[in-house]
């Protein structure tokens, strides 16, 4: 049975919401106009997985202390500081269903929203020493944009193979989820080995979890993210792959026109949609992902058994199970 993430997090409830309100110290600005805006990111925040995957690392790893807390903030300042920045570069209005940033203060202050939070997780690291932290957090914002410039560069011509889908999914989704099992684990006092392991987990899980989000593009139009949204973007995900891969030249050419010119139109997207779905691209990428989770496990299942390691079991199973 799927647990929800409430009961999931009972081994850390007390940390959870602990943490909470550390985060929320740490986000506190003289600038009223700043602060204002702070208080509407900490009230829109998600599901909270990042700083569960953090704390649940750092539990199966070691022990939790005050430097995990600290990791758990540095990860969500400096991530929230990308996604302000993305839905400027996105011009989205949105974001889990509040409006962004940007729809409300506009462009130029979101830009500084985001510059303000980079600062303050660099600045919360530098002031206690968190150097370790630091480097495996920072690495994680380096390889996610360039996993997003490597999918722009090669959305314009179409010509992303299976190798290349997986340098940009491990870049761009997969490095966030094993750098929290990282910082968990390094801020536990584990050693290097354990924490490389606890990268390489969370770097699984992280695949998995991307593969998951592309075939919500595939499914009904009431679950998950707009159907056929991916294909709109012009972004090749691993069903689209397999299936190209396995068309006769004359499809694939007619597809990747579709895709090219037009996937402004609904029946068009549906087309796409239909071909993807009568090859195998589903099941195919339903079996990756599957490889992926099984991966996770397996690592997971050399460490020693305990509350925190159940709940990251069905915190795995969480991400690739969840129907949005």
């Amino acid at each position: 049975m799927l647990l929800n993430l409430k009961e999931i997090q009972a081994p850390i409830a007390q940390e959870m919401m602990e943490f909470e309100i550390k985060f929320r110290e740490s986000m506190k600005s003289n600038v009223l106009l700043l602060d204002k805006i702070m208080s509407y990111i900490v009230k829109r925040k998600g599901k909270q997985m990042r700083p569960m995957f953090v704390f649940l690392s750092a539990g199966v790893a070691g022990q939790i202390d005050e430097s995990t807390y600290r990791g758990a903030a540095l990860i969500e300042l400096l991530h929230t500081a990308t996604l302000v920045h993305d839905d400027v570069v996105d011009d989205a209005n949105y974001r889990r269903g509040f409006f962004s940033i940007n729809a409300l203060w506009k462009n130029k202050i979101a830009v500084l929203v985001g510059d303000y939070l980079l600062s303050r997780g660099l600045l919360l690291s530098v002031d206690y020493g968190d150097y370790n932290l630091l480097k495996i957090v920072s690495n994680a914002v380096r390889e996610m944009s360039e996993g997003e410039l490597l999918q722009m560069e090669k959305a314009r011509k179409l010509d992303i193979d299976e190798e290349v889908y997986y340098d940009i999914i491990r870049q761009k989704t997969a490095s966030l989820i094993a750098s929290c099992c990282a910082v968990g684990a390094c801020s536990s006092g584990a050693d290097v080995a354990t924490i490389e392991k606890m990268r390489l987990f969370g770097e699984k899980v992280g695949m998995a979890f991307q593969i998951k989000d592309d075939l919500f593009d595939y499914g009904t139009a009431e679950i998950g993210k707009p159907l056929g949204i991916d294909i709109k973007e012009k972004k090749m995900t691993l069903p689209l792959i397999y299936a190209l891969r396995n068309a006769s030249l004359l499809e694939r050419k007619q597809v990747i026109f579709m895709i090219k010119n037009q996937s402004h139109k609904s029946k068009k997207v549906q087309e796409v949609i239909d071909f993807v779905k009568g090859s195998g691209g589903i099941e195919y990428a339903r079996e990756v992902m599957q490889k992926y989770y099984n991966e996770a496990l397996d690592i997971l299942h050399s460490f020693r058994d305990s509350p925190f390691k159940s709940s990251l079991s069905d915190l795995v199973q969480f991400t690739i199970m969840r129907e949005k």
